[in-house]
């Protein structure tokens, strides 16, 4: 994953990836630009599955702690 996508959080990711979705979605994109918007809606995705994960690692943790 780049760097810049692992620098966002996951309130960032998710916004840009439900607009990456509405864009997708309008179908009025060029070919090579939809490509690119769907690779790029796809490690967004990945960047809130991380995040979602990292979290709930976190909150196990704490409730092993407790």
């Amino acid at each position: 994953m780049s760097k810049e996508l692992e620098n966002l959080t996951f309130e960032q990711a998710f916004e840009e990836l439900g607009t990456t979705v509405q864009r997708l979605e309008a179908g009025d994109l060029a070919l090579e630009e939809a490509i690119a918007l769907y690779e790029r809606g796809m490690r967004l995705a990945q960047r809130c599955s991380d995040a979602l994960d990292a979290a709930e690692l976190q909150v196990q943790e704490l409730s092993v702690d407790s």
